[in-house]
């Protein structure tokens, strides 16, 4: 039996409007969070763009791995991510070495400077939010964490579903 596609549900004035709010708040996140990170980044010149620490944030995370497969995991061009893992590369946090399967290629790891600059910055980011929601009931805590995974996952999968893999976001 050949199963037809089905035709996408055609939303209510109600789940328009819902919608509406929801994208609304996204972006007025959005723009706070931008607002916040451009007066960081002019108060503190020398600070690794966004982008780029998003680079760190991978190595840590997923450990050592060629530039190709760095740039398919951010979603990104190994041309860019080429300055910004020379940036990296500068500061100190991250460094390469030989590949031990394939001497000829190189490895991108996080050096421990890396892995500290990235536990500082989760850990400031946690502090932060624990004390933006702390006057919060516990159970509306639980619910935001558990709302906001829904929503990332179900956007991750919905924009890979219609459109092919979404642009990656910084994950910290």
């Amino acid at each position: 039996m050949k199963l037809l596609p089905r035709e996408p549900a055609v939303p209510s004035e109600d789940e328009l409007a819902i919608a509406d709010a929801v994208g609304n708040q996204l972006i007025r996140l959005v723009r706070l969070i931008e607002r916040k990170h451009a007066q960081y980044q002019a108060e503190h010149p020398d600070a690794v763009e966004r982008a780029t620490y998003y680079l760190l944030v991978h190595l840590v995370k997923d450990g050592p791995r060629r530039a190709g497969s760095l740039a398919e995991a951010v979603r990104s061009d190994p041309s860019t991510i080429s300055r910004q893992i020379g940036q990296l590369v500068r500061l100190g946090l991250v460094e390469r070495t030989a590949d031990p399967e394939d001497g000829r290629a190189t490895l991108l790891a996080a050096t421990d400077e890396g892995r500290r600059v990235f536990e500082e910055n989760r850990r400031m980011r946690n502090e932060t939010i624990a004390e933006m929601i702390a006057h919060w009931p516990a159970e509306d805590r639980h619910a935001l964490s558990e709302l906001l995974t829904r929503f990332a996952t179900e956007y991750e999968t919905f924009t890979t579903r219609t459109t092919g893999p979404a642009t990656a976001q910084p994950r910290s």
